[in-house]
C-alpha cells in the first residue's frame, strides 16, 4: 500500500510539472540584447510566460521558427546559434559557430537552418532539428578576399539567396544536396547592404550603400542575371550622414506597392511591385529604419534612427499620407504585428519595455517590462517566406 502511495505521488508531481498547454500559432519571442536573455510571450494574453538565459551577445539577433512553430532558432551576434523549446521554455542546443554574425533563414522544407557570417564571411547550413553541421559556402569573392554576408533570404527549393557587402555580389545557393550545396553569381553593385525577397519568393532586392539604386534579381528567371532599379534611390546626390542603417527586411507590401526607407532620407519610397518604378515619397519625422505594413496591408508602421528614435509614424496607404504619430517610449528598436493585425508590440530599449497599442485606435493596450528589449518575433512567421 505505502509503495502504490508513493507511485501516486510521483504521477501526482510529475504532472504539476508538465509545461502548461498552449497552441504554438499564439506564440513569440522578444530579445533582450542587454542580458543575453529572451522572453517568451502569449499574444492573446499580451503577457510573458518565461524567460530564458543563456545566449551570449544578442547586441544584434534575429529568430525564424520552425515550420510548425515549435522552435525558435535564435541567432546571436557572437556567432551562436541557439534552438529553442517555446513549449518546454527552454534551449535545446547551443553552437558557437563563427565569430561575427548577424542572421539567418530556414529552408522551405524546415530542415535546414542557414547562417550569414560576418566573420568569417560566408554562409553555414545547419541541420534543423539537431544543429549538424552540414556543409559551407566561403564567401569568397576574389582570390584570397573574403566578403561579408547579408540579407540573407530564403527561396523555393530549398534555395538561399544574399548579398556580399564587401564583394559586391549576389549568391544563390541551392541546398537541395544539403552536403554539396551549389553555388551560382550575380553581379550587384557597391555595397549592398541588406536584401529582401518578395513575399511570393519571385524577386530578391539587395539595397545599396556605395551607390544609388537597387539590385533586382527575378530568382524565377535568374539566367537573365540583375538589373538596375530605383536609381534615385539611396544617398542621392547630397551625401547625407546615416545615423543607422535601414532594414529592408521590414519592407512593405500594400495596394500593389512596396514601401521602402530611404537611406539619410527623411522619406519613405513607394514602389510599383509591376515595374519597380518609384511612383511616389512620402515626408515622414527622420530617418527610417523599419517600415512594416499592417498584415491586411492598410496602414504601414515607421521607426526612425536616433536622434528621432522615440517616435513612431503611421501612414495611411490609401491616402499615402501620415495619419497619427505617437511617442510610445525612448529608443524605440522593433514592432511586430499580431497575426492579422489587430496590435503592433513595440520595443522601448531605454525604457525597459514592450507596449502594445490598438491599430484602429492607437490606444496602448498593454505592456510589460524587459530588460533592453529589441527584437520582436512571432511564431506566424513560420509560414511565411523570406521571414
Amino acid at each position: 500500500m505505502t509503495r502504490l502511495l508513493a507511485l501516486l505521488c510521483i504521477v501526482l508531481l510529475t504532472g504539476c510539472a508538465a509545461p502548461a498547454l498552449r497552441g504554438t500559432g499564439d506564440l513569440g519571442l522578444v530579445i533582450e540584447r542587454a542580458s543575453g536573455q529572451v522572453t517568451l510571450v502569449d499574444t492573446s494574453r499580451r503577457e510573458p510566460y518565461a524567460r530564458i538565459d543563456g545566449f551570449g551577445d544578442l547586441s544584434h539577433a534575429s529568430v525564424v521558427y520552425s515550420r510548425d512553430g515549435r522552435y525558435a532558432y535564435v541567432f546571436g551576434r557572437d556567432g551562436g546559434l541557439t534552438k529553442v523549446d517555446l513549449l518546454e521554455a527552454r534551449i535545446v542546443r547551443r553552437v558557437l559557430q563563427s565569430g561575427n554574425a548577424i542572421g539567418g533563414s530556414i529552408s522551405q522544407d524546415g530542415r535546414i537552418v542557414v547562417v550569414q557570417n560576418y566573420t568569417p564571411g560566408g554562409i553555414k547550413a545547419f541541420a534543423a532539428d539537431t544543429l549538424e553541421l552540414l556543409s559551407e559556402v566561403p564567401a569568397e569573392y576574389a582570390p584570397g578576399s573574403f566578403s561579408k554576408v547579408v540579407g540573407l533570404a530564403d527561396l523555393s527549393g530549398n534555395r538561399f539567396a544574399y548579398a556580399l557587402f564587401d564583394g559586391g555580389e549576389i549568391w544563390v545557393t541551392d541546398f537541395s544536396d544539403p552536403r554539396r550545396p551549389q553555388t551560382k553569381r550575380y553581379p550587384a553593385g557597391l555595397q549592398p547592404y541588406d536584401g529582401l525577397v518578395t513575399p511570393d519568393g519571385r524577386y530578391y532586392l539587395a539595397g545599396l550603400f556605395g551607390e544609388d539604386g537597387v539590385a533586382l534579381l527575378d530568382t524565377w528567371q535568374a539566367e537573365q542575371g540583375t538589373r538596375r532599379i530605383l536609381a534615385n534611390y539611396g544617398r542621392g546626390e547630397e551625401k547625407l550622414p546615416v545615423f543607422k542603417m535601414p532594414h529592408l527586411r521590414g519592407w512593405s507590401m500594400a495596394q500593389g506597392n512596396a514601401y521602402l526607407p530611404a537611406v539619410g532620407r527623411h522619406e519613405v519610397l513607394v514602389v510599383s511591385a509591376s515595374n519597380w518604378r518609384e511612383v511616389g515619397r512620402i515626408k515622414v519625422k527622420g530617418q527610417p529604419v523599419f517600415v512594416i505594413a499592417r498584415p491586411d496591408g492598410r496602414q504601414v508602421w515607421v521607426n526612425y534612427a536616433f536622434p528621432d528614435n522615440g517616435w513612431v509614424e503611421v501612414i495611411d496607404t490609401l491616402s499615402g499620407k501620415v495619419v497619427h504619430t505617437l511617442a510610445p517610449g525612448k529608443a524605440i528598436l522593433h514592432m511586430e504585428f499580431t497575426p492579422r493585425g489587430e496590435q503592433v508590440w513595440i520595443s522601448a530599449r531605454d525604457d525597459n519595455k514592450v507596449l502594445i497599442y490598438d491599430t484602429a485606435s492607437f490606444a496602448k493596450v498593454g505592456e510589460f517590462a524587459a530588460q533592453a528589449p529589441s527584437g520582436i518575433f512571432f511564431t506566424s512567421r513560420a509560414g511565411r517566406t523570406g521571414f
